[in-house]
């Protein structure tokens, strides 16, 4: 029998259940005095957005959620919806599952690629305009 999930003693039933300040307090220091800040108008749309996805997908359709706000802390609200977040070239699909709360969503759009350079050859560089072709 798999294990239930359980964030810092709670289940994820107990957490969607209780109230936000009642969260709040749950969470690490530096993201529990991000929240009780006044939310900006980006996060407030995107909570607006997510919550609109949520009841379209309890009614059966699926509803894209796009944001570029990466510093919104996942909430157990959250749960079982995909939201495309911005890494700066594209949106990059994030599938909120009840291990990532507490957690950035920016942590789950990876900003850079891996480096894969080409091997050396004719124009790499200045000093090889004057090798031989031979």
């Amino acid at each position: 029998m798999p294990r239930e999930f359980m964030y810092r003693g709670c289940t994820l039933k107990e957490l969607q259940s209780m109230s936000m300040d009642d969260f709040i307090k749950l969470l690490p220091s530096r993201r529990r005095r991000s929240l009780l800040r006044v939310p900006s108008e980006e996060r407030r749309k995107l909570m607006m957005k997510l919550r609109k996805a949520k009841k379209a997908l309890d009614t059966g359709t699926e509803k894209i959620v796009r944001t570029h706000c990466r510093d919104s802390i996942i909430l157990p609200e959250m749960v079982g919806v995909t939201i495309f977040v911005h890494n700066g070239k594209d949106f990059v699909p994030v599938e909120i599952t009840p291990q990532k709360i507490g957690h950035l969503l920016g942590e789950y759009a990876i900003t850079n690629k891996r480096v894969a350079h080409g091997s050396p050859g004719i124009g790499a560089s200045r000093s090889s305009m004057y090798v031989p072709l031979r």
